[in-house]
């Protein structure tokens, strides 16, 4: 029987590969990759051997969608950041039969979901960033998800987490489960991101707020109380990809019912006008 052996909120922004290497940014990120191993340290000591990977950068304008491929195996350049993710090669292996039964069960919920094994469905980078830190030998097994949904509702990504879950169960598969995506997520606007020294500041102090304070109520355990605020925090704080990923990550940890508290990972942190944070939950 298979089951989730580790769930976690994490970031994945460009800026920690580029912490990896010379420059005037070399070591900016230390504590949010650092933050990814611990995270993936835990999730191997638990027995995984698969992630199952939100990607809030896989957008998406119908449906929902697994990406089940085999294999995956490629060279990426961000279109958003060229600059910043360039010729990244990858290699990792896929689970199949996972995400389809994560489309399958989906579906039987009523959330019309399409799992894909079409080789030229690339990955990105919403789910590349964190398996280059967290899965470099690529020992485990990938399936992404996406969690850019611009048409879809909450409450469906809600049910599909609640299909990963049950798929999971339902299977052979001991997983890794990551809601990649940001916090608040306001990036600073062209003219001014200079001027704000834009790669390490946040745009809007109320987001900063509303972030510290959604953190407060993830350690805090008050998942339902944060649940409530959900739909709004994604409105006015611009969460990204609507936070369909945070709807797909407590779906599957059991919604408002989730009693288990957040444990943050090293620090909180603003980039280029956003909110990070690595939280894991608990799995109850």
């Amino acid at each position: 029987m298979g089951e989730i052996v580790l769930a976690a909120k994490i970031t994945h922004v460009p800026t920690m590969l580029m912490s990896e290497q010379p420059g005037k940014l070399h070591g900016c990120r230390q504590q949010a990759i650092d933050g990814h191993k611990e995270i993936a340290r835990r999730a191997r000591a638990l027995g995984a051997d698969t992630v199952v990977v939100l990607d809030t950068h896989w957008l998406v304008n119908a449906g929902f969608h697994v990406n089940s491929n085999a294999e995956f195996k490629g060279v990426y350049t961000s279109h958003e950041f060229p600059h910043f993710i360039q010729n990244l090669a990858y290699d990792y292996r896929g689970n199949p039969a996972l995400g389809d039964a994560i489309a399958a069960k989906a579906t039987e919920k009523g959330v019309h979901t399409l799992s894909h094994q079409v080789p030229t469905l690339d990955l990105e980078y919403g789910t590349l960033v964190p398996m280059y830190f967290m899965n470099p030998e690529a020992d485990l097994k990938v399936v992404s998800v996406a969690a850019w949904c611009t048409v879809h509702n909450l409450q469906d990504s809600r049910k599909l987490g609640e299909a990963i879950r049950e798929a999971i169960e339902a299977s052979d598969s001991k997983v890794m489960l990551l809601a990649s995506g940001s916090l608040s997520h306001k990036i600073w606007e062209n003219e001014l991101y200079a001027a704000n020294n834009g790669t390490f500041t946040i745009s809007r102090e109320f987001n900063r707020q509303v972030d510290l304070r959604v953190l407060e109520l993830w350690q805090q355990g008050d998942i339902a109380t944060f649940l409530k605020m959900l739909p709004e925090y994604a409105q006015y704080c611009s969460g990204e990809g609507g936070m369909h990923d945070t709807a797909m990550l407590f779906g599957a940890l059991g919604w408002d019912q989730y009693t288990g508290k957040g444990e943050l990972i090293g620090e909180y942190f603003p980039s280029s006008g956003t909110g990070q944070a690595n939280v894991v939950f608990p799995v109850l």
